[in-house]
């Protein structure tokens, strides 16, 4: 009871928080071979695009292409709710009522995937996908992935489908033409046209996906809908909008294709996304993190702290050292890492360019199954949550409190133990990759508020 008294007096009692993201995408072909799935790209897979003046662009072809193989996705939920009026004069008031959500899809495969975002499928108790000629079907979901607001479905339908192509994300420049196609509340496919405003662009504090955007319209009805080159080809996925007003005004992102393309192949082999972490913790460098941390290199990213038993700390990469490079990417940016990463598996090899002590230094770096690092930043050691913490806490996401070697807070450091975080200042701690990427960017003399579930139930939010 002291212990616990002595916790409360640390601990504040408040609400949680939570936070939606919106999304798109979209790919794939499977053929006689069921445990292997063949992936339909562009023959120009990994060819430059050559570009013409606007006035040479020819919109059709790319549009004719896509909007055969652009969906309406028909979300049916039913939610559950209390009419205290109801309650209060004749009891009961419990009540059911059924909701619609609609979005767009892509299929990627003659045999009936389809790609849609996490957002437009999420809590449906009944899917249905109408297809460009109108014809409808019940759709099965596959799997999700919702860091990245992408979900799997499949039609049985009795004829095959005419499925998008795969372009190569890696390969589109700032400025290129491109189209986003979308199925919006049955209106048949509808097109709009713009360019690549940026690539690998990050819209959340951790720092931890990338977005290509574009200026193309994109509105309500649209996620999930391609994006599409001038031939046709699949480049992104429409996911979300910036806009004040809910619809669109002027910036539109979407997931590229080949962070696509990986998510798809993993729900269809694994069930479930297979990411792969290079294991170091930091930030990218500019004009004042430079200055901060006494360098002159202002490009890059700075590596602040190399996590236990991870690739990166395997082959001697070490803090202070600046990732110039993964594979053939120049690395600028958090972002632009992402962009790489997200793209390959655990045990994938990466080729790291890095800079020390004024010289290039190549590494080969194993990438570290997420699942297997713990994080500590300021003297507390985190970890995933498994199935049964969040079973038993009613959570879809947090991380736990491994253990807490700070002296500073050695009298609370058993009762810290085991509590789950869910929220870090104010970014909701969706998982260790998230939370880790935030905290690194952190001063460890900083101090964190942590809003925590402890091992009783209490909710409180502790300074530490």
């Amino acid at each position: 009871m002291n212990k616990m008294k002595n916790l409360g007096s640390l601990f504040i009692v408040s609400l949680m928080s939570g936070a939606i993201t919106l999304g798109a995408y979209r790919f794939i072909e499977n053929r006689k071979n069921e445990s292997d799935s063949i992936i339909t790209t562009s023959p120009n897979y990994n060819k430059a695009v050559s570009y013409n003046g606007a006035e040479n662009i020819d919109f059709t072809t790319g549009a004719e292409k896509a909007i055969h193989s652009v969906v309406h996705v028909k979300n049916v939920s039913v939610r559950t709710f209390t009419d205290p009026w109801a309650s209060f004069f004749y009891g009961g008031g419990t009540q059911q009522q059924e909701q619609i959500g609609t979005g767009s899809g892509v299929i990627v495969s003659e045999d009936g995937y389809i790609v849609t975002n996490n957002h437009v499928i999420q809590d449906a108790n009944e899917l249905e996908v109408t297809l460009n000629n109108n014809k409808a079907y019940k759709a099965k979901l596959i799997g999700t992935d919702s860091k990245m607001d992408i979900a799997l479905l499949k039609i049985d339908a009795d004829e095959k489908l005419p499925f998008i192509v795969f372009g190569n994300s890696d390969n589109i420049k700032v400025g290129e033409w491109v189209l986003a196609v979308g199925n919006p509340y049955q209106l048949n496919s509808t097109v709009t046209a713009g360019i690549i405003s940026a690539k690998a662009r990050n819209l959340d504090k951790a720092s931890i996906q990338s977005f290509i955007q574009t200026d193309a319209a994109v509105n309500p009805g649209n996620s999930g809908g391609a994006l599409v080159n001038t031939n046709g080809e699949l480049i992104g996925i429409n996911t979300m909008i910036s806009s004040p007003t809910g619809s669109y005004a002027g910036y539109s992102f979407a997931v590229p294709s080949n962070i696509t393309k990986k998510i798809i192949e993993d729900l269809m082999k694994f069930g479930n996304v297979q990411r792969g972490i290079l294991g170091v913790e930091g930030g990218e460098l500019n004009a004042e993190a430079a200055k901060k941390y006494g360098i002159k290199q202002t490009e890059g990213f700075y590596v602040n702290k190399v996590n236990k038993n991870s690739g990166a700390e395997k082959v001697g990469i070490v803090k202070g050292d600046v990732i110039l490079k993964l594979d053939d990417t120049k690395i600028a940016s958090s972002a632009e890492m992402a962009t790489v990463i997200n793209t390959k598996r655990p045990n994938d090899i990466v080729k790291v360019t890095l800079l020390r002590d004024g010289k290039n230094l190549a590494l080969n770096v194993p990438l570290t199954k997420k699942e297997l690092i713990a994080y500590e930043f300021n003297g507390i050691e985190f970890e995933e949550l498994d199935a049964n913490d969040k079973k038993r806490f009613n959570l879809k996401s947090g991380i736990k409190i491994k253990q807490v070697t700070n002296a500073d807070y050695k009298e609370y450091a058993e009762d810290l133990k085991g509590s789950i975080v869910t929220q870090v200042d104010n970014m909701r701690a969706v998982d260790m990759e998230s939370v880790s990427a935030y905290l690194a960017k952190k001063e460890t003399t900083e101090k964190t508020r942590y809003q925590i579930i402890a091992k009783n139930g209490q909710m409180y939010r502790i300074f530490l």
